[in-house]
C-alpha cells in the first residue's frame, strides 16, 4: 500500500480496511491481520465489522475534489478510528490525509487567504479541537484552543466567522452535589427529563459565534448565553440545525426551548434568527409573545387544544434550517402536530421580508427526509421515501414535484455540485453500503465515485433482494423485502425470519445495518422477509397512522398474513420459522409469543417493549409514549376501560408462551429500559421455556463497540441455529 509508511503501525492495526483505497493483495494482508474469513464467499460478522463506513462528505468551491471521512473498526483492539480521505473527482484518485493514530471527523473545505484548506476536527492535541490543513494534508494547524471538547462546527461563506458547538453546564433536573462530597455519584433529580437517550442529562450543546483571523478561532459569545435549552437539539443533532446567511450576517438555529416537564411531552421545537449586529433573536415559527395552551401532560396532545389552534403556529417538530442562496428565503423541514414524532415531515419555505410560510411538498403522500437549495433560488431538492426505497426529489417555489431517481435504493442527499447539474449524494442499499455517488439532474443516472468495500463486494455472494405484495386481512396492499440465501435453490427448503421493524414508524427501507444485515442472514442460510406493516412511513398517512394506539392490532396481523404468505411458497420450511426484532420490533416479538399460533419455532427480541405500562412511567420522551398509548396507565379511556395497549400488553400472555426465546438489551438504553428484558427472561424461564439473556452493560438502544457487535452477532446465530437448523 503505496502510504503504508506514512501511518504508524497502531493506525495500521485499527485500518481494518481500506479497500477503495488499495490492491488486491494489499486488502488480504490487512484482513488477514484482522482474522477476516470469507469463507465460500459468504457474509461473515467479521467481514462486516472490516468494512469501512463512509462518513462525512463535502466538496470544494470548485466541484473538482471531495473530502470525505472513512470510519474502521478493529474488533481485536475494540476499537474505532475516523480517517480522512480527498478524491479527484476526474481523475478518482484518492490521497489519504490522516497520518496519526487520532481520529480525525467532519471534514469540511474552507479559504484562508485565498488558498483552498481543509478544516475538521481532530483529537490530536488531547481534547477534540478544530485543525486545518492544506489540500494534500500537509501544514497542519489548530486553531481552537477550547477547554471543552469542540463537539461540531459550520463556517460562514466568506470563512471569517463560525459556530463552534459545545456543552455547557445544564441543571434544570439533576441539581449539583454539594461542594464539600466531591467522590459522591449519587444524584438529586427534581423534574423529568434528567435522562436522555443514553445520558444523565447535567449539560447541553449551545452553539457559540466566533471570528477566524486565518490562524486562531476567537470565540465572541454564546448564542444561548443564559439559557437552559440546547441547540443542536439532542441526542442526534449536529450542525445540520443550524444555518449561516449568506451576507454572514445572521444564524438561524434550530432550539426547543423547554425544559424537564414541559420538554419531555412536546416536540415543539422553533427557528429561530440571531441578529449578530443587534445581537436580538427572533422566532421564525411563531408571532412575539406567544404562549402555548394549558395541557394535560398525563394524556396524548393528539386531541388538546394546542394541535387544534386557528391559525399556522408550527407546534410540531421544526428543523434544520437552511438559507437561499440569495438570503431571501429559510426553507426548514416541519411536522404539524405537537407531541408527534413521526409526524409527515413538510418542506416549509419562510421568506424573510413578509413572513410568509408556503409549504411546498404537499402534493406528496410522504415526509421528505434531507434537502438543499438550488443556485436558482427557486428549486430545491430532497429525499423521500416510497415503497419501501428513499429516492430523490425536486420542487419549486409553488410546490410543483418531480421525482428524480426510482430505484430499489436508498438515497441520502448532500448537495448540489457547483457549475453542474448533478447531486452529491450517499447511495446504500440492502446488498451494499454506503458509497458517495454523482446524479444528474435531468435523467437520475447515478454514478459512484467512492469503492470503499470494493473488494469486499467483489469477493462475497449477496443474496437477491424482491419486493413482495400481498393482500391484509382487511384487503390492503402489503408491501414486503424478501432477502434470499446466496446460491438460492427453489427446489430446497430454507428456514425463514420474519423480521419485525422498529420506531415504530420507521420504514423498512433499502437499509443497511452494520448489525440487523439481511445479508448476513441470507448468508447464514436464512430467508428473511420484512414487512412494511401498519404504521410506516411511504405508504400514505391512513397506513402510517393506524397504529397509534393500536399497538396490537392491524400491524400485528400484517406480520402474520407477511409470514403466512411467503409460508405458501414450497423453498419455506414452515417448521423452522423465527420472529426477530428490536425496539416496537421486540415488542412486536414478545406479543406474538403469545399469539402466533405456533408457527414460530424461535424468538429474538432486542431493546423490546415487554410490559406498556412499565414502560410508560420509565421512558423518557413522554410524547412518544403519550401519543402511542394515548395516555397513562391510570386514565381510563371513553369506554371506562383502560386503554388496549395497556390491556394487551405481551406480559400478560406469558401464559400462552411455548416457544424459545433470545432477551437482548443495552442497560444504558434509556428509551427502553434493561428491565423489560429482564422481566420477559424471568417470565420464560419461570414458565420453563428454553431462553437466555444478552445484557450489554455499557452499550444503549444500540450496540456500538466492535466486540460487542461481535457477541451480539454470535448469540444472534447460535439462537437461530439451535432451535431452526438442528
Amino acid at each position: 500500500m503505496k502510504f503504508k509508511t506514512m501511518i504508524t503501525s497502531t493506525v495500521l492495526s485499527l485500518m481494518t480496511m481500506g479497500t477503495g483505497h488499495s490492491t488486491e493483495a494489499e486488502a488480504q494482508s490487512i484482513i488477514g491481520k484482522q482474522s477476516i474469513e470469507l469463507k465460500d464467499g459468504l457474509m461473515t460478522p467479521e467481514a462486516l465489522w472490516g468494512m469501512g463506513r463512509i462518513g462525512s462528505v463535502d466538496v470544494n468551491a470548485m466541484g473538482t475534489k471531495l473530502v470525505y471521512s472513512v470510519s474502521y473498526y478493529s474488533v481485536k483492539e475494540n476499537k474505532s478510528q475516523t480517517h480522512l480521505y480527498t478524491l479527484d473527482l476526474k481523475t478518482r484518485k484518492t490521497i489519504p490525509l490522516t497520518t496519526s493514530s487520532k481520529s480525525e471527523s467532519g471534514a469540511v473545505w474552507i479559504k484562508v487567504s485565498e488558498q483552498e484548506r481543509i478544516a475538521f476536527l481532530s483529537t490530536a492535541s488531547g481534547s477534540r479541537q478544530l485543525w486545518t490543513m492544506s489540500a494534500d494534508g500537509s501544514d497542519r494547524r489548530q486553531i481552537s484552543h477550547e477547554e471543552s471538547d469542540v463537539l461540531d462546527f459550520l463556517f460562514s461563506s466568506d470563512f471569517k466567522r463560525l459556530l463552534l458547538v459545545k456543552e455547557v453546564s445544564q441543571r434544570t433536573a439533576i441539581q449539583e452535589n454539594d461542594a464539600d462530597l466531591p467522590l459522591s455519584d449519587g444524584m438529586v433529580v427534581n423534574d423529568l427529563m434528567y435522562k436522555h437517550w443514553d445520558q444523565y442529562v447535567t449539560t447541553a450543546p449551545h452553539p457559540f459565534l466566533a471570528d477566524f483571523d486565518g490562524e486562531r478561532v476567537h470565540v465572541l459569545k454564546d448564542l444561548l448565553e443564559g439559557e437552559p435549552f440546547e441547540s443542536p437539539m439532542m441526542p442526534f443533532g449536529g450542525h445540520e440545525q443550524l444555518a449561516w446567511s449568506p451576507d454572514g450576517q445572521q444564524v438561524a438555529y434550530t432550539c426547543r426551548k423547554k425544559t424537564g416537564r414541559d420538554y419531555s411531552i412536546s416536540t415543539d421545537s422553533d427557528i429561530f434568527l440571531y441578529d449578530i449586529a443587534s445581537g436580538t433573536t427572533r422566532n421564525l415559527c411563531k408571532p412575539e409573545g406567544w404562549k402555548a395552551p394549558e395541557v394535560d401532560y398525563t394524556r396524548s396532545l393528539k386531541e388538546q387544544s394546542v394541535n387544534h389552534l386557528e391559525g399556522d403556529f408550527n407546534v410540531g417538530y421544526d428543523q434544520n434550517p437552511a438559507f437561499s442562496p440569495d438570503g431571501k428565503y429559510v426553507a426548514w423541514s416541519s411536522m404539524e402536530r405537537d407531541g408527534y414524532e413521526s409526524d409527515r415531515t413538510r418542506l416549509c419555505i419562510y421568506e424573510l421580508a413578509t413572513g410568509k410560510k408556503t409549504y411546498v411538498t404537499e402534493r406528496l403522500e410522504t415526509g421528505i427526509d434531507d434537502f438543499v437549495w438550488d443556485t436558482d433560488n427557486r428549486t430545491l431538492y430532497f429525499s423521500a421515501v416510497w415503497h419501501g426505497a428513499v429516492n430523490l426529489y425536486s420542487t419549486n417555489l409553488k410546490g410543483e414535484v418531480k421525482k428524480i431517481t426510482n430505484e430499489q435504493a436508498d438515497y441520502v442527499l448532500l448537495g448540489v455540485m457547483p457549475k453542474s447539474k448533478q447531486l452529491l449524494v450517499k447511495r446504500h442499499s440492502m446488498s451494499a453500503a454506503d458509497e458517495v455517488y454523482l446524479v444528474e439532474i435531468k435523467n437520475g443516472k447515478a454514478v459512484a465515485v467512492t469503492e470503499e468495500n470494493k473488494w469486499f463486494y467483489d469477493h462475497l455472494k449477496m443474496g437477491e433482494v424482491k419486493a413482495r405484495w400481498c393482500k391484509t386481512v382487511d384487503g390492503k396492499d402489503l408491501h414486503s423485502w424478501v432477502v434470499y440465501p446466496p446460491n438460492f435453490d427453489p427446489s430446497k427448503k430454507y428456514p425463514t425470519l420474519l423480521f419485525c421493524q422498529g420506531g415504530p414508524q420507521s420504514p423498512v427501507s433499502q437499509f443497511w445495518s452494520y448489525r440487523w444485515n439481511f445479508q448476513l442472514m441470507a448468508a447464514k442460510g436464512y430467508i428473511v422477509i420484512a414487512p412494511n406493516r401498519r404504521g410506516l412511513h411511504g405508504f400514505g398517512m391512513e397506513w402510517l397512522e393506524q397504529i397509534s394506539g393500536d399497538y396490537t392490532g392491524r400491524c400485528m396481523q400484517d406480520y402474520l398474513t407477511a409470514i403466512d404468505d411467503i409460508a405458501r411458497e414450497t423453498y419455506v420450511d414452515k417448521e423452522r420459522l423465527g420472529a426477530v426484532g428490536a425496539s416496537f420490533g421486540g415488542f412486536s416479538v414478545y406479543w406474538l409469543a403469545g399469539h402466533h399460533d405456533k408457527r414460530f419455532k424461535a424468538f429474538i427480541a432486542h431493546d423490546g417493549i415487554f410490559n406498556t405500562a412499565q414502560q410508560y412511567l420509565e421512558t423518557e420522551e413522554m410524547w412518544f409514549a403519550n401519543w402511542d398509548m394515548g395516555a397513562a396507565p391510570w386514565q381510563q379511556d371513553t369506554t371506562g376501560q383502560n386503554r388496549s395497549v395497556f390491556r394487551e400488553s405481551p406480559h400478560l400472555y406469558v401464559d400462552r408462551w411455548d416457544t424459545p426465546i433470545l432477551c437482548i438489551h443495552g442497560q444504558k438504553d434509556f428509551r427502553i429500559e434493561y428491565t423489560q428484558a429482564q422481566s420477559a427472561f424471568t417470565a420464560a424461564r419461570l414458565r420453563g421455556i428454553p431462553a437466555q439473556l444478552l445484557l450489554f452493560p455499557e452499550e444503549n438502544h444500540w450496540v456500538l463497540r466492535p466486540q460487542n457487535g461481535m457477541l451480539w452477532q454470535r448469540t444472534f446465530f447460535r439462537w437461530l441455529d439451535k432451535w431452526l437448523k438442528q
